[in-house]
């Protein structure tokens, strides 16, 4: 039987998810991160991708923006600029926002400006992930 621990998902406008899993898989700098239960305490950088979660023996995935983890002995807390499932995510205006960041980042604009795009585009591409990625999944 598997161990539970408590998990909390915050974002900037709502907490996302607060509940029990039993493991949870992010991308982080480093490569990605699985943490069970009783897992080693850490703090670490989260890359703008996908989450998974493990709820009640299910896996669940969906979109997750920059930001970053802290796992300790009371459970994970996950502070991210957003974070949200397949189904809430508007896919036409991903693929809008896909198409304005890769022509603005064709254009000659300033460092700042590139930068800003080039989120703007791994954001789109990463919701486009993973509402395709459970399309495939049904």
């Amino acid at each position: 039987m598997a161990a539970f621990f408590h998990i909390d998902i915050i974002t900037p406008e709502h907490s996302f998810y607060t509940g029990e899993t039993q493991g949870v898989i992010v991308g982080t700098p480093d490569g990605e991160l699985c943490v069970l239960a009783n897992h080693a305490p850490l703090v670490t950088p989260l890359n703008v991708g996908s989450i998974q979660l493990n709820i009640d023996g299910e896996w669940k995935e969906a979109f997750l923006s920059e930001g970053f983890m802290e796992v300790s002995h009371k459970g994970v807390v996950i502070f991210t600029q957003a974070c949200e499932f397949p189904s809430d995510i508007d896919i036409a205006r991903a693929a809008a926002v896909m198409q304005r960041a890769s022509e603005k980042l064709r254009q000659k604009t300033s460092t700042r400006e590139y930068r800003t795009n080039k989120i703007a585009l791994a954001r789109a591409m990463a919701r486009l992930r993973v509402t395709h990625t459970q399309q495939y999944n049904k």
